[in-house]
């Protein structure tokens, strides 16, 4: 946590799960929601860094626990619902993060099947499987935020060749508006997330290793590289009443500018 964060009190009370929140921009939310007063469920395959991440939430007062997940996996989705379910007795906030690129993402007519299942099973699939199963849960606790992460390539940014991935994050942006449309009467309300480049630690090691990289990147993003913080705040506003009439709507976090 940065020495500058102040506890709140928007999200008192309420019980949150977060995927993917073991580093870069789900840490940063789970941060956020901790500050805020939220009990937060750090949903993660990577165990060290989950494990990292509620240590230090909780050592500075804020309420966390960590629940290795698989999100591409039904069973591993259920187990984590329980536990939380176990632990907490209710649940009101589930933001999907988790996901990512890989390397061999490609031209629809050039990369193998396998890519493509596993960029969906992670992205679109992951996202399904926690709004199957958590859906539920919202509405026993009389409605809740669905906060699901897409992509700028989702919404007309040039896909750099990024098609599975472009797909997939379409996908999260179709189920969101149609969770809102259906499950408004339960008040269970979903909006999703659009960040653009987010330099998180490891991305931005990754960038200055690479000072023509860094040289573009600077001059495509006037006001900067994307923070998760950035991310993490505009997820917080969804999260909380503030947002209440606030559902089946796109948020971008990017100011990236290609001339």
């Amino acid at each position: 946590m940065q020495s500058h964060d102040r506890p709140s009190a928007r999200l008192a009370g309420k019980v949150s799960i977060i995927t993917g929140a073991a580093a870069g921009i789900g840490r940063a939310g789970a941060t956020a929601f901790a500050l805020a007063g939220a009990a937060v469920v750090i949903a993660d395959i990577a165990d060290e860094r989950g494990r990292e991440t509620a240590h230090e939430i909780t050592t500075v007062g804020g309420n966390a626990v960590f629940i290795r997940t698989d999100v591409a996996e039904a069973s591993s989705v259920r187990a984590c619902l329980a536990e939380t379910l176990a632990h907490y007795g209710r649940l009101d906030i589930l933001y999907n993060n988790a996901g990512g690129s890989c390397i061999e993402d490609g031209k629809v007519a050039d990369i193998p099947m396998e890519v493509f299942a596993r960029v969906m099973s992670t992205n679109l699939l992951g996202t399904w499987h926690f709004c199957h199963y958590a859906i539920p849960a919202l509405i026993r606790s009389g409605g809740g935020s669905i906060i699901n992460t897409s992509s700028v390539l989702a919404i007309g940014m040039h896909a750099g060749g990024r098609h599975a991935y472009a797909t997939a994050k379409g996908g999260v942006l179709s189920l969101t508006r149609a969770i809102a449309f259906d499950y408004a009467k339960e008040r269970v309300r979903a909006n999703a997330l659009v960040p653009g480049f987010t330099a998180s630690e490891r991305v931005a090691r990754d960038v200055e290793a690479h000072p023509e990289l860094a040289r573009r990147l600077g001059e495509q993003h006037p006001l900067g590289y994307g923070e998760p913080r950035s991310v993490a705040y505009l997820a917080l506003y969804l999260a909380s009443d503030e947002s209440a009439q606030t559902t089946g709507q796109v948020f971008a976090v990017n100011n990236e500018v290609i001339g």
